[in-house]
Parts: C-alpha cells; sequence; structure tokens
C-alpha cells in the first residue's frame, strides 16, 4: 500500500470534490482517481460513491478514514524522526514565540542555545501573542516566548525580563535634541504594535497631549523603518530597538508629560519536558545580561 494513495484518501474525503481535491494535491483528476482505486482494489472494497466531480464516502470509507489518519500521522512523525536522527539531533524542541521577540532578541539567543545543545533539533514557530496559548494546548510547542499572559489557566506562565518602554524618534545629524512635546507635535504616534500597553498609554498620552496625531502600525518591525524614514515616533520596548540606537537610525527621546510604562516577556509551558527545563534556564541568563549591558 503506497503512503501517497493514502493522503489522497484523506483529502478527497475532506473535500468529497475530486477537482478541489487534486488542486490541493497538485494532481491531475486522472491521477487522483487512478491512486483511489489502486487503494479501493488493494483493501478490496469501494470507499466513494461517485455522482459526476462529487464524491461520498461509503461506510468502508468512513470505517477505513480513522486508520488512513493514523497511519499517514504516524509515517510522518517517523520521518521527521528519521531526518532529525540524519542530521544528528536525538532531540526536538519547538518554540512558538511573538513577531517582536523573534525578530529582535531571539536571534542571539537561539545562536548560544544551538552551540551548547547542538542535539537538539530546534522548530521555530512565529505566532502571535495571543495565540501562543492555543499552540501550547494543541501540542504544536512545547515551550511558548510572549508578550502577554495566555488565556488558558492550565498553562504555566512565568515573567522572564521586565523591558521599560521608551519614546523613539527619527535621528537627524545635527539637530538639537528634541524634546517629548515637539516629537509629538511634529510626529505621528504610532500605535497598536504591542498587545497589551497601548491601551492605557495612548490615554495617558492624548491626557497630556489632546492633539496629537495618531497612524496604528501593528508590527513593531515596520514601525520601526516607518520611524528611520520619518514617518513617526512610537513607544517601544527598550530591547526591540537598542540595535537601533547604538547605529544612531533612532534616538531615544525621555520622558516629561507621559508616564513610563513596561513591557514584560513571558516564558509559556504547559509540560516541563528536559529540553523545556534546559531553554527556560538558557533564556533566563540571556536576559539577565541583557540588564547588565
Amino acid at each position: 500500500m503506497d503512503i501517497k494513495w493514502l493522503k489522497t484518501f484523506i483529502t478527497a474525503a475532506k473535500y468529497e470534490n475530486l477537482r478541489r481535491a487534486s488542486e490541493d494535491l497538485f494532481l491531475t483528476q486522472p491521477a487522483l482517481s487512478k491512486h483511489i482505486k489502486k487503494l479501493e482494489s488493494h483493501l478490496n472494497t469501494k470507499l466513494f460513491d461517485r455522482v459526476g466531480k462529487n464524491i461520498t464516502l461509503t461506510p468502508a470509507g468512513y470505517q477505513f478514514l480513522s486508520y488512513a489518519k493514523e497511519i499517514v500521522e504516524k509515517y510522518n512523525k517517523g520521518m521527521e524522526e528519521f531526518e532529525a536522527w540524519k542530521q544528528g539531533y536525538n532531540r526536538k524542541l519547538t518554540i512558538a514565540v511573538a513577531p517582536q521577540i523573534a525578530s529582535s532578541v531571539l536571534p542571539g539567543i537561539l545562536r548560544g542555545f544551538i552551540d551548547e545543545y547542538p542535539d537538539i533539533e530546534i522548530i521555530v514557530d512565529i505566532v502571535n501573542s495571543f495565540k501562543i496559548g492555543e499552540q501550547l494546548c494543541l501540542g504544536k510547542a512545547e515551550i511558548g516566548i510572549s508578550r502577554m499572559e495566555p488565556a488558558q489557566k492550565n498553562l504555566s506562565c512565568e515573567i522572564i525580563h521586565e523591558d521599560p518602554v521608551i519614546l523613539v524618534a527619527p535621528y537627524r545629524k545635527n539637530e538639537n535634541f528634541p524634546v517629548e512635546e515637539e516629537v509629538l507635535k511634529q510626529y505621528r504616534v504610532l500605535t497598536n504594535n504591542h498587545p497589551t500597553y497601548w491601551s492605557n498609554l495612548l490615554t495617558e498620552i492624548k491626557r497630556s497631549y489632546p492633539r496629537i496625531r495618531t497612524m496604528p502600525v501593528t508590527q513593531i518591525e515596520i514601525s520601526k523603518r516607518f520611524i528611520e524614514k520619518g514617518l513617526g515616533v512610537s513607544y517601544l520596548p527598550l530591547s526591540m530597538v537598542r540595535e537601533e540606537l547604538k547605529q544612531r537610525t533612532m534616538i531615544e527621546i525621555k520622558h516629561d508629560k507621559v508616564q513610563s510604562t513596561t513591557s514584560f516577556t513571558y516564558v509559556v509551558t504547559k509540560i516541563e519536558t528536559p529540553e523545556v527545563q534546559l531553554f527556560t534556564s538558557f533564556l533566563t541568563k540571556e536576559f539577565e545580561k541583557m540588564l547588565i549591558t
């Protein structure tokens, strides 16, 4: 029995339509029908009733579908483990991480962790903070690094880093160092690029500067590029803009009327596997180094 026949059968059962199934599998309809006929011949039973291009599962098809899914799942898992073995891995860790963290501090942390534990295969899944808890509950990741606490109560959540949120503006050579009021009058405030602090922070800003102009930009990386091009200013976690400040593509504007706030980084887990414990310990040490520097 060919694994391709089973994958074709599962997809055909999903759509109950030969055209849609063939498009999903990038197969011609004759090739798809051939796979199904070979599987039916191998099992010596009819799996589908056909009406034109539409198909429905027979009682035998319904019965066999769960077996087919189980076989394909075990096959895929086995192939993944075999590929990992060929590459020298004997352990695996899937990390669900928020985009803001993945694009800033994570690369350096991963570089150090991989150097120290080369036998652990690392899979990085970029997920919005509010979906990280769901990924862990579904078993799609072993550990999450998030900018917000998960809604799921069956998960363990720990603050691993506290980040001051600072006002940053475009760097302009030979210009006087601007103050908060000047910057907020001159530029639009880029908002909505963090999942937790903007609601309260924007209220605070408008209380002190009611005539500010805003521009929602939902990703920190895009916000940073907009700031560098002079399209606005924003309140961002220090760790997210540390390199830009060093390279002088941005400048920090000191707080005046607007009270400072804090961004938190959370480690979210469900099951404390040895790999999760190793990565959490390593992550904690790396964030402690950031506080020192």
